[in-house]
């Protein structure tokens, strides 16, 4: 029993990177982070694009950070070279490359099986994001386009003439984002934008007023096909030349992965969880962007970390 850890947690996030953090600076002995990637924060360095700003209050969400990670705003360079700053402590056990297969519980220890191969814990905290599986549309697209369709920023460009699809807060984002150095229009099938939060829906609005997205909102499409190199996109009641398209029309939480840990979901597919964000099996939490859907705030998912180990030592006492 000398080789458990006091907590094992699963994604190098910025809640897992937090909840690292807050792990040494409370004062639990032995702790690992687990990441499937070649390193932390891969949302981040993958979907971000260079010098993209990153701000503490992401989209106007105010928050006041409640534990020892002391994130300020600055840009996805500074941001990375924070987190490899707080992670670069021979006390941090860190594992990467290595992904979690399961997570099981017996009487008061958790056995977490991946390619690295089986530890033990006492407290397991999974922050694994939103990064499921998009959503696709369900007329054909042509082999010819997939290289000018997007399901995130990757690959955009600018000077583009772009078509983002979706109602929901990622659209909203992807549209806004990309109106800085591209020709957007968001479209929507339905009239009204009332998915995205009241921040984003306030900036849609000003970016709409301003004309540096067009909306068009209430249209269905019916198929896209290639024509002279660009996308033609067929709407009910016309048809319009693009460069690209991207599609935003949701993602899975990562459910199965979910409920390998032995977490268990509600209706909706989300994650149960008490006011500490334990899920019905004690001992073992949720962080990040699965608990709120917090949509990119770093500084809430920080925040998740500090609570959840806090809870944990506050049990230990």
């Amino acid at each position: 029993m000398e080789n458990i850890y006091d907590l094992i947690i699963i994604g190098g996030g910025p809640g897992g990177i937090g909840s690292v953090v807050e792990a040494k600076v409370l004062g639990l002995k032995k702790v690992l982070m687990i990441e499937k990637t070649d390193n932390h924060s891969h949302t981040i360095r993958k979907f971000y694009k260079d010098q993209k700003r990153v701000d503490k209050d992401w989209q106007g969400q105010e928050v006041e950070l409640e534990g020892n990670v002391e994130f300020v705003d600055g840009t996805k360079e500074s941001t990375l070279d924070y987190f490899d700053k707080l992670l670069d402590d021979e006390v941090i056990d860190a594992r990467f490359n290595c992904a979690v297969e399961k997570v099981e519980k017996k009487e008061d220890t958790f056995f977490v099986t991946s390619g690295c191969g089986v530890d033990v814990a006492k407290n397991i905290i999974v922050s694994i994001g939103r990064m499921g599986k998009p959503n696709k549309p369900s007329y054909k697209i042509p082999l010819s386009l997939r290289s000018q369709i997007n399901f995130n920023l990757d690959k955009c460009g600018n000077g583009e003439k772009i078509l983002v699809v979706g109602g929901g807060d990622s659209a909203v984002e992807y549209a806004c984002e990309l109106s800085e150095s591209n020709e957007v229009a968001l479209n929507y099938r339905r009239e009204l934008l009332t998915r995205p939060n009241p921040t984003n829906q306030e900036m849609i609005s000003k970016y709409s007023e301003d004309e540096a997205v067009v909306l068009e909102l209430g249209i269905d499409i019916e198929s896209i096909e290639s024509e002279h190199g660009q996308i033609k996109v067929n709407f009910s009641n016309k048809s319009e030349l693009f460069d690209r398209v991207v599609y935003a029309i949701g993602g899975t939480t990562p459910s199965d992965f979910l409920k390998s840990c032995g977490i268990t979901l509600d209706d909706m597919g989300e994650p149960i969880f008490n006011e500490n964000y334990e899920s019905e099996v004690e001992g073992l939490f949720v962080a990040g962007d699965i608990v709120f859907n917090s949509g990119g705030s770093i500084a809430i998912a920080l925040n998740h970390g500090y609570r959840i180990v806090t809870s944990i030592i506050k049990r230990k006492k």
